[in-house]
């Protein structure tokens, strides 16, 4: 057939007509799809090339004391950053500002690292920038592509130091934490407590960030802010109102021995509010705002003192002798003796238990005494018989019930757990059967051995004889929403009363009378702790007035050698937060200490002991040497 056929035309035409009209159809169909159906999703992609997110920080929440005095607050600050196309452009924008800015060279490599990650939006390069800093490269902002600068609430700690422990500190979130997903909602950059109530109440005092975008050109340039209605503001975080009262704390942080190691708090044992809580040494909360220098950053964690440790709740030291009051309120409740019960060998300088001598801290002894006695000069041959009659296992069982082997519960990270054997099995698994003898009994009664209790565990247990009813609240720094469990020590009023006179008896003409407050009823108990690395610890626990008991105090000094040395820095609290702010401020040192008629100062050799937390194999050494209390 002629393919020239007018048939052959008609066809060829009809089937030229149908292609246009199919390719017609479907470039409708595309541009529908496009421009109706995938609207939305194509509007959003053009935004996000035109528009770059910019976090805006939320004021964290104001940490106040009881009286609404700033803790922790927020000031203005600044914050640098770059938006850039690729990393090439980064690198070449931070070597342009690195000497206004002070980045080194693994500072940049951290930014571009953090780039990498988020590319989409801006990468913060100063976090905490200067005045200066700011100034610096505003002048220079046409030679910096992608330079944001932004205003942001900086976290500022009035009170430094003094509070340190207490309030905490904040810092950057990690990549590790965003996994485990730590701290829900942080994103890259959000500032997280670190420590302290900062750590502990983070969720409520972060609050929620806002964003702001900037439109970039092609190149990715900041080119003008957004409008205000696609701005999402930021939430502040809750103020949270503690029980501390600043005044009290910063007068314990002035009386408390400078350049020594140790811990104080002073709390309402009613309660179980916590009034003041102070670490030393301590360090300045403000140097991790914006990100703390690499070099103190080391200094501080590896220092000998350890600066950051919160000796309160985190340190632990051997009882001494504050641990007799557990071992009278034990054998006073299972009936074994009275105030007035006596022991059948008088205090003659020692005891002999078997082959081995265990000494009293008096050579010249004490003589025959009552309980009540023993209390008020702290006699070791009493106690060291009266835990014999008690027997370990009881000890062990009725200690660990008081809460001698948990945390207090207090509202502030990392509390350490007490070491205390939970019962005999304990010595048969870590010495053998015959690995020790009953003279572990001796060393536990008079606050020694296996036994390292924190300070505010101790405080616990003198919040029960400073209560009538014989209970403790669980210690707090934020007023919690539901009531707390209260631990009882189980013994009548009268007991009570009794343990009470005898704590009295201690400060009025005692081994703590040289502490004494005129006008101030004060019951309280010395310790001095054996140190197997230097001199020993001087603990000091007391509560006022005596017979109505409205605060507590204790102290511990590491190296402070006697309880008499500590007793005056206790009272003085006591005294400060009872009478107000006349009450001068004076260091142990300074006051003059009155030691009682039977207990004559004499030279203190040190012997090796069991260390602070980790008990001795065969527990069974005698207290060669007397020490003061």
């Amino acid at each position: 057939m002629n393919w020239h056929h007018q048939h052959r035309r008609m066809r060829r035409e009809a089937v030229g007509r149908y292609m246009v009209m199919a390719v017609f159809g479907l470039m409708t169909l595309a541009f529908f799809r496009l421009q109706v159906l995938g609207s939305d999703r194509y509007r959003l992609q053009s935004e996000e090339n035109r528009l770059r997110p910019v976090t805006v920080p939320a004021p964290r929440g104001l940490i106040t004391d009881r009286n609404g005095v700033a803790l922790a607050d927020n000031v203005p600050g600044y914050a640098v950053a770059l938006i850039a196309p690729s990393v090439d452009s980064l690198r070449a924008t931070l070597e342009r500002v690195s000497p206004m800015a002070a980045l080194d060279s693994v500072q940049i490599e951290r930014i571009v690292q953090r780039y990498r990650r988020r590319s989409h939006e801006p990468v913060v390069i100063v976090p905490d920038a200067s005045f200066e800093v700011v100034s610096a490269l505003e002048e220079r902002r046409a030679w910096i592509p992608g330079l944001v600068i932004q205003s942001e609430p900086k976290r500022r700690y009035p009170f430094g130091a003094v509070a340190a422990h207490v309030v905490g500190y904040v810092g950057e979130v990690t990549e590790a934490e965003l996994e485990a997903n730590t701290f829900p909602a942080a994103r890259l950059g959000t500032l997280v407590g670190r420590d302290g109530l900062e750590r502990e109440y983070d969720n409520r005092v972060r609050g929620s960030d806002g964003v702001r975008f900037l439109e970039v050109d092609a190149l990715g340039r900041a080119v003008r802010e957004a409008r205000e209605e696609s701005q999402l503001e930021p939430q502040p975080g809750e103020t949270i109102r503690t029980s501390l009262e600043i005044g009290l704390q910063r007068y314990v942080s002035e009386i408390f021995p400078s350049e020594q190691r140790g811990a104080a708090i002073v709390m309402d044992p009613r309660s179980g509010a916590v009034l003041a809580l102070y670490s030393s040494p301590g360090f300045d909360p403000n140097a991790f705002v914006g990100g703390i220098d690499p070099e103190l950053w080391r200094n501080l964690s590896r220092a000998e003192d350890s600066p950051l440790l919160n000796r309160v709740i985190q340190a632990r030291y051997p009882p001494a002798s504050p641990w007799k009051l557990v071992v009278a309120a034990v054998a006073m409740k299972r009936g074994i003796v009275g105030l007035e019960s006596r022991m059948p060998i008088p205090c003659a300088g020692g005891l002999r238990y078997y082959n081995r001598y265990f000494r009293c801290w008096r050579v010249q002894g004490h003589g025959d005494l009552n309980l009540a006695e023993a209390i008020q000069h702290s006699c070791d041959v009493y106690f060291y018989q009266l835990g014999l009659r008690l027997q370990l296992p009881n000890l062990l069982q009725d200690a660990s019930a008081l809460g001698f082997r948990e945390v207090t519960g207090i509202d502030l990270p990392n509390e350490v757990a007490p070491i205390f054997p939970a019962s005999p099995e304990y010595y048969n698994r870590r010495y053998g059967p015959r690995g020790w003898t009953n003279a572990v009994t001796l060393n536990l009664a008079i606050g020694q051995g296996e036994n390292s209790q924190t300070l505010l565990g101790m405080m616990r247990f003198y919040a029960m004889l400073a209560n009538t009813e014989g209970v403790a609240p669980e210690p707090w720094i934020v007023e919690p929403a539901s009531s707390q469990s209260r631990m009882t020590l189980g013994l009548d009023e009268e007991s009570l009363l009794g343990l009470r006179e005898a704590l009295v008896a201690v400060v009025s003409r005692g081994t703590a009378v040289g502490a004494r407050i005129a006008n101030l009823h004060i019951a309280g108990k010395t310790g001095t702790a054996q140190n197997a690395h230097g001199p020993d610890h001087g603990w000091f626990i007391a509560f006022a007035p005596a017979e109505n008991p409205q605060v507590m105090a204790g102290a511990i000094v590491e190296f402070g050698e006697h309880g008499s040395s500590v007793a005056p820095i206790v009272t003085q609290m006591i005294a400060r937060h009872l009478l107000g702010e006349d009450t001068p401020a004076a260091t142990a040192t300074d006051v003059e200490l009155t030691v009682p008629d039977d207990s004559a100062p004499m030279p203190v050799p040190i012997i090796p002991t069991p260390s602070t937390d980790r008990p001795s194999p065969r527990s069974t050494t005698p207290r060669d040497t007397p020490r003061r209390r």
